[in-house]
């Protein structure tokens, strides 16, 4: 039961952030820091470690991971402005 309640009330807040149709990027800078902050954990186990091999999939992980958030973002930004044309017509 609780975790349907929980999963209820993370599934609203979601709807409500993206869906503010205000041309606010607030949800999708979100993710863009959030990708950032992986992929910046993933450079840092990549400086660390001493596996040339694993240095560099980590690195190249951790530049797939921030294009991707930078992609998203830009969807977000990109849906959130077609909902702010839409509640204008």
């Amino acid at each position: 039961m609780k975790f349907i309640f929980k999963s209820v009330a993370v599934a609203g807040l979601l709807a409500l952030a993206a869906c503010g149709g205000q041309g606010d990027d607030t949800a999708g800078d979100n993710v863009a820091d959030a990708a950032d902050a992986v992929a910046d954990t993933m450079e840092d186990m990549a400086d660390n470690t001493n596996n040339e091999a694993a240095e560099d999939a980590l690195e190249s992980n951790a530049s797939a991971i921030r294009e991707a958030g930078e992609d998203k973002e830009e969807a977000i930004d990109n849906a959130d402005l077609n909902a702010a044309s839409l509640n204008t017509q």
